[in-house]
């Protein structure tokens, strides 16, 4: 396909639309209920064991925050308690971070036979033919050790602007919305890019040409993630919406 793309809208009307598309992917539940029903079952399974390891951290928190900042036992009381609370701010930040591109890497992994019905299910109601996709587990596998370290690094960096004093916890929680958020539209479009023919370099210039898109649907998602049980019911709807937000951009790029 050509490189070319057309100019993008407004970024903030482009990240409302990205947003929508998100909005859009639930509306498949009303379409193809059984097909997205089984989006639930590996999104379940990770869910639980991923929300079992944040509570746990979160449970020990005092004592990993006091580990980690022995230094600041001989510090006057105020000044100890704003490293302590930025610490475990920052601690926090980067686990919920990493958590979110963890889930999603691995329920898109666990769970590729439901996510690639759901795909076909979209592509298939969106109308034209639906592309041969190429997905296996073993490229999922390879997919969810690309996202999972790159969400390592994602992490790190929402911490380190967590220990920012005062603000840290403010901007860390911004960063890591906004760079978890890139991941996930990253991943989650990348089934119906791939399945074009769009190689890993077309993604890139893509997702670069309507970034506010790509990140208002991958904030929406993430933001949908931090609700109770949101991340299980969001998953097929997400998969859904990314093949809506692709097939949208596709053509406005031919």
């Amino acid at each position: 396909m050509p490189d070319a793309v057309a100019p993008p809208a407004a970024p903030a009307r482009s990240f409302l639309r990205g947003a929508a598309d998100l909005g859009r992917g639930f509306g498949f539940w009303s379409r193809r209920p059984g097909v997205m029903a089984l989006g639930l079952i590996p999104a379940a399974i990770v869910g639980l064991v991923l929300l079992g390891g944040l509570i746990t951290l979160v449970a020990f928190l005092p004592q990993i925050v006091d580990a980690l900042t022995p230094f600041a036992d001989r510090w006057p009381d105020l000044w100890a308690d704003v490293v302590r609370i930025a610490a475990g701010t920052a601690l926090l930040g980067a686990a919920i971070v990493l958590v979110a591109v963890s889930f999603t890497a691995l329920t898109l992994m666990v769970g590729e036979p439901f996510y690639d019905r759901i795909w076909r299910a979209a592509e298939a109601d969106l109308g034209g033919a639906v592309p041969a996709s190429e997905s296996g587990f073993w490229r999922s596998v390879g997919d969810a050790i690309g996202l999972v370290a790159r969400g390592l690094l994602a992490a790190l960096i929402a911490a380190l602007v967590g220990l920012v004093p005062v603000v840290g916890g403010v901007l860390g929680s911004v960063t890591a919305v906004s760079l978890t958020g890139w991941l996930l539209a990253d991943e989650l479009t990348s089934r119906a890019l791939a399945a074009r023919g769009v190689q890993a370099a077309g993604r890139r210039r893509l997702r670069r040409a309507h970034r506010a898109r790509f990140l208002g649907f991958g904030v929406a998602t993430q933001l949908c993630f931090l609700v109770p049980l949101g991340a299980v019911v969001v998953m097929p709807a997400a998969v859904a919406g990314s093949t809506r937000l692709v097939r949208t951009v596709l053509a406005d790029r031919d």
